[in-house]
């Protein structure tokens, strides 16, 4: 832990179910974190959901439930505080204020931004303000650490930029220079698809969800993608094919290193058997998964909101006291 960073923020979309790659890339580290820092706090970002698409009958229930995923993954209520977005109402306010310290030259180079435009006829402005409400969710807590991924690295240095700006114009050292937390995430490849990053936006037969009903799992894994040919050779440049790889890096996630080294070295050798790889990823997947599907069936929704409530009143008490200080240093709000 570094002595420098002691309260974490980090969020999540609810943007269906919780899959391998959101599990093995984030969710499980930040169950780690909460052992390593003074505090940690985890947020179900439903106005960040929205850029995507319209859906008020079905978002709040994918908060509710993707809440509910996380708590049975090991989000613990009494370690963390857990709320959904939209129940701090000051994410949004600071986010304008923040919108004033933003340049638009720096949005418009944001990669994720210029990526999704290029595939969507229609690009609202909140896809090109989302990197604004991003830096809000963090420094609303003056968080001064943050767990990400290669590919937000950008948007993490976009906050640091609005949170230097804002201080230098208010003439204070307000908001804390944001650290760059360093976990051990993996990226998970779709398993139809071995070369692009699991996403369930590709398709169901791309990705694995935690909770997904066991038989529906072992086919997907049945089917993934591996390489021409009944055997799992090498490549001539003596690497393992990406869908090989990809699930015997699957192996190693749930600690089957033993396993793990064994498949690859027989398949390196062109040994293996594509069926055998498969049945040991099945196997062990379900076994690891097991408990946190155990936990999830114990939780009601009821359960569920009761902890989203608590948290959102935890969160609240420390934005309300960072909007207020916000306020009176940019001058709004003041009694006439």
């Amino acid at each position: 832990m570094s002595l420098a960073v002691s309260r974490i923020f980090s969020g999540i979309q609810p943007t269906g179910e919780l899959h391998l790659g959101n599990y093995f890339g984030a969710v499980r580290n930040w169950v780690q974190l909460q052992d390593e820092y003074e505090q940690t706090i985890y947020c179900v970002v439903d106005y960040h959901a929205i850029t995507h698409e319209i859906d008020a009958d079905g978002l709040p229930q994918r908060s509710i439930r993707l809440a509910g995923d996380l708590i049975a993954c090991g989000i613990d209520p009494e370690r963390s505080i857990l709320f959904i977005q939209s129940h701090v109402p000051e994410h949004t306010e600071l986010a304008w204020v923040f919108s004033a310290f933003t340049a638009h030259g720096d949005l418009s180079r944001m990669t994720q931004f210029k990526d999704k435009s290029e595939r969507s006829g229609y690009v609202n402005a909140g896809l090109f303000t989302y990197p604004v409400l991003q830096a809000a969710d963090i420094l609303l807590y003056r968080s001064d650490g943050v767990p990400v991924g290669d590919d937000q690295s950008q948007h993490l240095e976009l906050t640091r930029g609005i949170a230097h700006r804002f201080n230098q114009t208010v003439g204070t050292e307000f908001f804390p220079d944001v650290q760059t937390i360093l976990t051990a995430g993996s990226r998970i490849m779709s398993l139809a698809e071995p070369t692009r990053k699991m996403s369930k936006s590709l398709g169901d037969k791309h990705y694995i969800g935690v909770m997904e009903p066991e038989n529906s799992a072992i086919k997907k894994i049945r089917s993934a993608v591996t390489d021409s040919g009944g055997t799992a050779s090498g490549t001539a440049s003596g690497q393992l094919s990406a869908g090989v790889s990809n699930l015997i890096g699957i192996l190693r996630l749930i600690d089957a290193d033993a396993l793990a080294d064994q498949m690859s070295a027989a398949a390196q050798e062109g040994e293996l058997m594509y069926g055998d790889l498969k049945t040991a990823v099945a196997e062990h997947l379900m076994a690891a998964l097991e408990p946190i599907r155990a936990r999830r069936a114990e939780l009601t929704d009821g359960d569920i909101t009761a902890v989203l409530r608590a948290g959102a009143g935890q969160a609240r008490e420390i934005a309300a006291e960072t909007m207020s200080s916000v306020r009176r240093l940019i001058g709004v709000g003041r009694a006439r």
